[in-house]
């Protein structure tokens, strides 16, 4: 099919050499052209805008890093519904807020399109291998319509009703991933204060009550778990100030619920306490550092 792909970050770029993998015929656009070119390089074609990678597309994607940036390569001038032809579907895989999906549905049925929301989970690690979740909102015709072309980049691929309710699913989803981080990074530095190994230690957790993904896959002490980022100095990951922006999706939209978020609103707090020390870029497992002692962020 020919797809059009906009976004080529940390996540977009291994998606869309997924795409390529899987014998699409893939135009992209992206402001960095080094991600541009490296996807030239494995076989895609290069568009000047949103609009000119829009055209002749039968599949439009976006991979944004916020609201703000996909209601600009949307509307904008040179932007996707100004040249994408009736009937196509965008799927929108940024992470954003609920209401603003609606609105971008809106506007895109206004134009003849179909708009759905797809963000997804699996980290960068999952966006390389193709095993992707993907938390989709639309109509059941719109969820079938695009499930062929997200199976090329993930491996579950899961209708979550409405419109804007793959959104809910992945804030929902990421509050957690949040919150566990911060008890796996505060227990293991207890530990480490105490005198354990830190490794004997996330061995017990992994086997135990306290198991989950924050501990057993995406350890935030170096050296525990030898492929999370944590042992490569918090690099090539999920970054904090990407955490922080969920965090504040989350909250944003539970007072807009009037749901309380105890814990989430104090999750939220401590990723802030690492943008504003310098740490944003870092992984959001880059934590741990206000708990340990040598911590430097």
């Amino acid at each position: 099919m020919k797809i059009a792909f906009i976004g080529l970050g940390n996540m977009g770029a291994p998606m869309a050499q997924n795409l390529l993998k899987a014998g699409h015929e893939l135009t992209v656009f992206d402001l960095n052209t080094e991600a541009v070119q490296s996807l030239v390089a494995a076989g895609a074609n290069s568009a000047p805008s949103p609009k000119a990678a829009a055209t002749n597309a039968e599949y439009v994607i976006t991979m944004l890093p916020a609201a703000t940036h996909v209601r600009s390569v949307l509307t904008g001038e040179e932007g996707i519904l100004a040249g994408i032809a009736k009937h196509v579907t965008i799927i929108d895989s940024s992470t954003i807020d609920p209401a603003s999906v609606k609105a971008f549905a809106e506007l895109a049925k206004q134009n003849g399109n179909t708009f759905v929301d797809a963000p997804v989970s699996g980290g960068t690690g999952g966006a390389a291998a193709g095993t992707l979740t993907f938390m989709v909102g639309g109509s059941p015709q719109a969820y079938e319509h695009v499930k062929p072309v997200l199976a090329a980049m993930g491996k579950n691929i899961v209708h979550c009703g409405d419109t804007s309710t793959g959104q809910v699913a992945k804030i929902c989803n990421n509050l957690v991933l949040g919150i566990t981080m911060a008890g796996v990074s505060e227990a293991m530095a207890l530990g480490e204060a105490l005198g354990i190994d830190p490794k004997v230690l996330g061995g017990i957790i992994n086997t135990s009550t306290g198991r989950c993904w924050s501990s057993d896959t995406y350890n935030p002490f170096p050296g525990v778990i030898e492929t999370a980022p944590s042992t490569r100095g918090y690099t090539g990951g999920f970054g904090t100030d990407l955490m922080l922006k969920d965090l504040g999706l989350a909250t944003d939209a539970a007072k807009f619920a009037r749901q309380p978020v105890f814990l989430g609103a104090l999750a939220q707090q401590l990723y802030q306490t690492m943008s504003t020390k310098g740490a944003g870029k870092l992984d959001f497992s880059a934590v741990i550092k206000l708990y340990r002692k040598n911590g430097d962020a």
